[in-house]
């Protein structure tokens, strides 16, 4: 599920180091290589060719997209529209798709609208160019990731950072305490700004989905990679012992009155991102475990990123360092000509640095030089994104039917919020979790 929060624009957020320490388009579409015109000013291969393109981006996100779209259209000779479908992409895409005038392309923020779509036959698979790209630039997860029996649909273009902890510096510094590297540390962390008069977490649990992210870098930190993608795709049960091994852990947060701004009523109150106001606008908490995106609501409360806000990595709870992704899945709904052009060009080096260089933007390209970013806290976020190599993940929640990972006041948000209210019946969340992922899958 796609959050709705404000673009986050990170140039000029190199100080944040110091918080680290550390006929049919497969057979007619253009490489990007061969898109340059000749020397001689010669028309260039996608001259005249119309391509619409539809997301959900708008304001600096969708701003910063155009002039991407604007590279491709000077090296190819394409004339490319944007469609900003607003949040409910699903509302925007169900007419035009029954009514036969779908967009060429269409990035998706959920990998299971992919799956929705390309089993209604409104997909088409991905191009041997699209796919050469995709084996040379990304890591098989991915592949898998945007593939739906056997064919391979789409592929996640946009990324968000989900495995970080923000905390205020002022509020470490006073309680004398240092950013953690394991989970057991950051409980001690946790006790010590507690003894100083300081709460230290403030949870946004009154927006699920923020449950689902902090549900997920635990499990994939204690339960591996491979029962990640288990439990990803109900393989396995909500009642399997990893998932009470994880939701004890998480107890061990949100069970502790001290630990939580205003107790576990007072968290399930608050929303994003007013739990971000209340540590950086109210200074009433010390850390918020969520996203990078967070950086645009700590900087509208007047912090500065890398001197009053600061990140570290979601601590380890196990053998993997968790490293979350969210972000946004590009596919074909159209065999125009030049849609397969486009999303060749969005997954090879060149179209990854050119979106690279702009603000507010991660690659999940692993090719894309960390030097082309624009400030050295995306540079540092993406290197951490590549160095993960095949134990990084993509958002659980977001794979999940929408029924069970992406609805207010069902499914895994209702039940995770169940569980903070009390964190004692961990096994009775279990069951009811399975009860309602049982539905969603079948």
């Amino acid at each position: 599920m796609r959050k709705t929060i404000a673009t986050v624009t990170l140039t000029g957020l190199a100080l944040a180091l110091a918080a680290c320490g550390s006929g049919s388009s497969q057979d007619t579409a253009t490489t990007p290589s061969q898109s340059t015109s000749p020397a001689g000013g010669g028309a260039k291969p996608l001259q005249g060719e119309k391509i619409e393109v539809a997301a959900v981006w708008t304001g600096a996100e969708q701003t910063n997209f155009e002039k991407v779209l604007q590279a491709f259209e000077e090296k190819t000779g394409a004339d490319v529209t944007f469609a900003s479908t607003g949040d409910n992409i699903g509302a925007y895409l169900g007419p035009r798709v029954q009514g036969g005038s779908p967009p060429d392309v269409a990035i998706l923020p959920q990998p299971g609208l992919a799956k929705q779509y390309a089993q209604q036959n409104a997909l088409k698979p991905l191009a041997p160019e699209v796919l050469k790209q995709i084996d040379e630039n990304y890591t098989p997860y991915w592949k898998d990731l945007g593939s739906v029996d056997g064919k391979v649909y789409g592929v996640l273009v946009k990324a968000a950072h989900k495995s970080l902890v923000w905390y205020r510096a002022q509020a470490f510094d006073d309680a004398g305490a240092k950013p953690p590297a394991t989970w057991d540390e950051l409980l001690t962390t946790a006790q010590t700004i507690a003894d100083s008069g300081t709460a230290p977490f403030s949870l946004c649990a009154a927006s699920g989905w923020t449950l689902t992210d902090l549900f997920e870098n635990l499990y994939l930190s204690t339960a591996g990679p491979e029962k990640y993608d288990q439990l990803s795709n109900h393989e396995i049960p909500w009642t399997d012992p990893s998932v009470t091994a994880t939701l004890e852990k998480l107890a061990q947060v949100v069970g502790k009155k001290e630990f939580l701004l205003d107790g576990s009523a007072g968290a399930l109150q608050t929303d994003f991102p007013t739990c971000v106001t209340k540590v950086f606008g109210q200074k009433k908490a010390a850390m918020i475990p969520e996203a990078d995106f967070v950086a645009a609501s700590a900087t509208q409360s007047g912090a500065k990123i890398g001197e009053d806000a600061k990140i570290f990595p979601f601590p380890k709870s196990g053998d993997t360092a968790p490293v979350v992704l969210g972000g946004d899945v590009a596919v074909a709904m159209k065999d125009s000509k030049g849609a397969m052009a486009l999303l060749e060009y969005l997954t090879s080096k060149e179209g990854g640095e050119t979106w690279a260089k702009l603000p507010g933007y991660l690659s999940p390209n692993r090719n894309v030089s960390p030097d082309v970013y624009p400030d050295e806290l995306t540079k540092q976020l993406a290197q951490t994104i590549v160095s993960a190599g095949e134990s990084v993940r993509y958002d659980m929640s977001d794979l999940a039917p929408s029924a069970f990972g992406g609805t207010e006041g069902k499914g895994e948000w209702k039940l995770l919020q169940d569980f903070v209210r009390n964190p004692s019946d961990a096994k009775s969340i279990q069951s009811k979790l399975e009860d309602e992922a049982k539905k969603a899958w079948k």
